[in-house]
Parts: C-alpha cells; sequence; structure tokens
C-alpha cells in the first residue's frame, strides 16, 4: 500500500481524471488506461496486484454510475445484460483467482498485449445504426451466456471493466444497437469489477484510500470528456485513443518483456 501523501493524492486524482475524462469522450476502452497509470504513475511497481484490484474497484463504481444515466435514457436492456453478467461474474471469480496466482510482471506484459488488442478494436469498430425507439426483440441467450464467461473471465484476470469485449460480445449476440450494447454493457462491466474487486480485497490487494480519490477525480473528469464529447466526432476521438494505446502499451511491453524471457 501507498502512503497517503499530497503527492500521491494529486497523482491519485489527476490519473482518475484523465480515466474519467477519456470514458466520457468516447465511451467503452476508456477504462483501459486505468492500470498503467496506477502502476508508472500513481506508484504501484511493487504489487501490481494491488493496482489490479484498485483498478476494479473504480471501474465498478464508474459503470453504476453511468448505468443509471443509460437507464434513464432508455438505452439499457436489463434481460439481454443479466444473461451476460450471472455467468460471466463465475468467469470474472475465476480470472481474479488466476490473476492472484500470476506474477505481476507477467500480469502486466500480458495487459499490455491486451492494450493492443484493445487499439485495434477501436481503430475496426464501426456503429450500427440505432434502432427504432421501443424495439425489442429475442436475442440467443447461449451465446449471450457463454460470451459473458469468457469476458467475466478475461476481466477477473487484468481488473478491468471488459467493456470494449462486452460491446461488441453483444451486438453480435444480443442483436443490439451501438446505443443499446453501450448502456447494457455497464450492467455486466459494474458486475464484473465488483465481483474482481470483492476477491482482490479478499486477499488485501486493494487500497481503498487511493480508490476513493481515484473515482473522485472520474467523477469530475467523466462530467467534462461528456460535456465535450457531445461537440466532437466519436470515431475521430475513437481513432486518437487508439493511437495513444500503442506507445502505452510498447512502454509496458519493453518494461515487463524480461518475465517471460529471464
Amino acid at each position: 500500500m501507498l502512503d497517503l501523501t499530497t503527492g500521491t493524492i494529486a497523482l491519485s486524482l489527476a490519473s482518475g481524471a484523465l480515466v474519467g475524462f477519456v470514458l466520457g469522450l468516447i465511451g467503452g476502452g476508456g477504462s483501459i488506461l486505468a492500470l498503467p497509470l496506477l502502476v508508472y504513475v500513481v506508484g504501484y511497481h511493487g504489487d501490481p496486484h494491488v493496482a489490479i484490484g484498485t483498478t476494479a474497484l473504480a471501474v465498478a463504481a464508474s459503470a453504476f454510475a453511468n448505468l443509471i444515466q443509460h437507464r434513464r435514457n432508455g438505452n439499457v436492456r436489463l434481460k439481454a445484460g443479466l444473461w451476460f453478467a450471472i455467468p460471466g461474474v463465475a468467469g470474472a471469480l475465476l480470472g481474479a483467482a488466476l490473476g492472484l496466482l500470476t506474477r505481476g510482471d507477467r500480469l502486466l506484459f500480458l495487459f499490455a498485449l491486451l492494450m493492443l488488442v484493445v487499439a485495434w478494436r477501436l481503430w475496426r469498430t464501426e456503429e450500427k445504426p440505432p434502432r427504432e425507439h421501443g424495439a425489442h426483440h429475442a436475442f440467443r441467450r447461449p451465446l449471450v451466456a457463454g460470451a459473458g464467461f469468457v469476458v467475466g473471465t478475461l476481466s477477473g484476470f487484468f481488473g478491468i471493466g471488459g467493456g470494449f469485449l462486452i460491446v461488441p460480445a453483444l451486438l453480435w449476440a444480443a442483436d443490439l444497437d451501438m446505443r443499446e450494447a453501450i448502456g447494457t454493457s455497464l450492467v455486466a462491466v459494474a458486475a464484473f469489477g465488483l465481483t474482481t474487486a470483492a476477491r482482490y480485497g479478499f486477499a488485501g490487494k486493494i487500497d481503498l484510500p487511493i480508490a476513493a480519490v481515484f473515482i473522485l477525480g472520474g467523477i469530475v473528469g467523466g462530467a467534462a470528456g461528456t460535456l465535450l464529447g457531445k461537440r466532437a466526432p466519436k470515431h475521430t476521438l475513437r481513432l486518437a485513443f487508439a493511437a495513444l494505446l500503442v506507445p502505452v502499451a510498447a512502454y509496458m511491453l519493453y518494461r515487463n518483456y524480461a518475465a517471460f524471457i529471464g
């Protein structure tokens, strides 16, 4: 755990604000920055597992806050979200257990590879046109549940919300449009984040004071990002964020490659 100094508080607040700003600006995928910021900016070099547990708690809190607004706007298909989230919680428990057994530097190396996948997904994402308000349809429940378990496992392993995987899975398996998929994904993001945080917390791997400061920064940054995001082209913003992730991932690969060759 880190000492709660003025410098640590300031760095945690700024890091949370940046993550919240990106989330408000482009939606899903922004929380992928939380772990590298906590490790390389806030300072969890010695125990990345604490950074993962703290990230999971912050992601869950952010998802709950955004879920309320999306629910009010009618963008959440709760039945599809629950069919995805419930088996995904079992996957998140499995993933978190595996993550706790994995060396911290190896986790960071694998996480960097995941960041490259996120960048590729953001670059390739194409939005489906919004469906008419009130239009409902049947979804493929076995596919939704199976996808939920797989994504939940990855979410628990890395301590991420997994929105960048959940959204395309819901677009494919539940046949939602982009607006519905983003809103509905928050049901699973919140559930996976809370499950992972609980498992890491049970192992003593969450820094609650830092998590609180990080979440506070995320609220402020999220409000600013949402305001700006209404005026800026989403597609261009996603491409710019994807380009940002590549050098960050490259730096993490450079710092942790010895984990697999040493």
